[in-house]
């Protein structure tokens, strides 16, 4: 692990050719291999973290690129602006949000954060500083954006930002019966709120299949905020997990009572004023929360199906996780909309569905089933939490692949920067074996 304060220091990295490949990691929140490069280099980027300018008129701000989203909601959010896309967590690097081509809530209004990326500046294989944008080197930004840090370095980005006359939300809850009145619901709700999202109940099955809960938000105006003296701040964990939970804690009984309570106490309700904070990044409440999931730990699966077959689709997703009777705290359904520009970027016009499923006997074989309804349905999977998927299905599910090659082979013919997770998929060569 190399850590970089200065730019110079990055480039000795880059050009000491003491490591097979190098691989730039933020905060390290993927959840599977993504941001891993066994028997290689990673650089951590997160002393490389300034914020160097903001134009509040304009709603520009220029950071480095190992600055977190929870600092830069920190200094933004006083001055009345906003992160245009926030992902469930704002515990990311806006190298990693760029990597990642993250999407919120927002997607089916806003797109994904490339979209606000007005430029960035990337350190290419080679040691050159290449500023790139969707106007400028048109190809080597579409790679970046979305291509998981294989493209090289990026340094500094350039973000527009949203306006917002406070740090609250105004929500309205709406308790859905199964998943078909829930995929109603945001077809419903998709002009009327500029966020969305929607808790499932995984382990349901017969006729309430697909229960859930909708939330569906708008930044609230300063006139529905009128008690100033509310905290509104954006403070670390509230709570921590202390220890693993044992095993036999998380089961069917458990999460299913789990999931009943939540379903029965959130009610439908409209115009309910929350933080911000408590609405975009609900876990961030609870440091360490994946402990409750214990020693074993768990995969995150999310994959996105177009709308054509929306409902037959996520309906076979949720009935293999039910049958598997894998218990799961955490199931979010969201609508997306148009697909981006980036090569390997993950969205697509459909509904996504995010999964914890823990990991124990029989995880391979579960997991290789919902990519198999996943690619039947012409979907993908997220490669940001994949952990599993075969190079094959990665292949078949993302067309880009083969413009994302030819840009990178062009950029990195000696196979610099890899990963884990690019060399199990294909993306990238193994360095070890390139001009053997």
């Amino acid at each position: 692990m190399y850590r970089p304060e200065a730019r110079d220091e990055l480039t000795a990295v880059l050009t000491s050719a003491r490591e097979t490949s190098l691989l730039p990691r933020g905060l390290g929140r993927s959840y599977g291999d993504a941001a891993l490069n066994a028997d290689a280099g990673v650089v951590s980027m997160l002393r490389l973290n300034r914020l160097l300018s903001l134009d509040e008129e304009a709603g520009v701000l220029e950071c480095e690129a190992g600055v977190s989203l929870h600092d830069i909601l920190g200094a933004i959010m006083p001055r009345g602006l906003f992160l245009s896309v926030v992902p469930g967590t704002r515990f990311v690097t806006v190298g990693g949000a760029i990597a990642s081509d993250i999407h919120g809530k927002n997607h089916h209004v806003d797109g994904t954060f490339s979209r606000f990326v007005e430029s960035m500046t990337l350190l290419t294989p080679g040691g050159e500083v290449v500023r790139c944008s969707p106007e400028e080197y048109r190809d080597l930004f579409w790679a970046t954006v979305g291509g998981m840090g294989l493209t090289g370095v990026i340094l500094t980005a350039r973000l527009r930002l949203t306006r917002i006359e406070t740090r609250y939300m105004t929500v309205d809850y709406r308790r859905s019966p199964d998943l078909e009145a829930t995929l109603s619901a945001f077809e419903a709700s998709d002009q009327d709120y500029r966020y969305s999202v929607a808790w499932i109940d995984c382990l349901a099955r017969g006729a309430g299949l697909g229960r859930s809960v909708l939330m569906l938000g708008e930044h609230a105006p300063a006139d529905r905020v009128r008690d100033a003296a509310l905290d509104a701040g954006m403070g670390l964990p509230r709570l921590n997990v202390p220890f693993d939970a044992p095993s036999w804690g998380l089961n069917g009984l458990t999460v299913r009572a789990f999931n009943e309570l939540y379903y029965r106490v959130h009610r439908t309700r409209q115009d309910v004023v929350v933080r911000a904070d408590r609405f975009f990044f609900p876990l961030d409440g609870v440091g360490a929360w994946n402990r409750m999931y214990g020693r074993r730990g768990f995969v995150q699966y999310q994959a996105v199906v177009p709308h054509a077959d929306g409902v037959r689709a996520v309906r076979a997703l949720l009935e293999r996780l039910s049958s598997s009777g894998r218990a799961s705290f955490l199931a979010v359904l969201k609508k997306m909309g148009s697909e981006g520009a980036g090569m390997l970027s993950f969205p697509m016009e459909g509904y996504t569905l995010a999964l914890d499923i823990p990991r124990r006997r029989g995880l391979g074989k579960l997991l290789a089933g919902l990519d198999r309804i996943v690619l039947e349905s012409g979907g993908r999977v997220y490669l940001t939490k994949d952990a599993s998927l075969a190079a094959g299905a990665f292949r078949d599910m993302y067309p880009g692949l083969g413009r994302f090659r030819s840009v990178k082979e062009a950029l990195d013919p000696g196979g610099l920067f890899s990963s884990s997770q690019a060399r199990r998929l294909g993306i990238a060569p193994d360095s070890r074996s390139v001009g053997a």
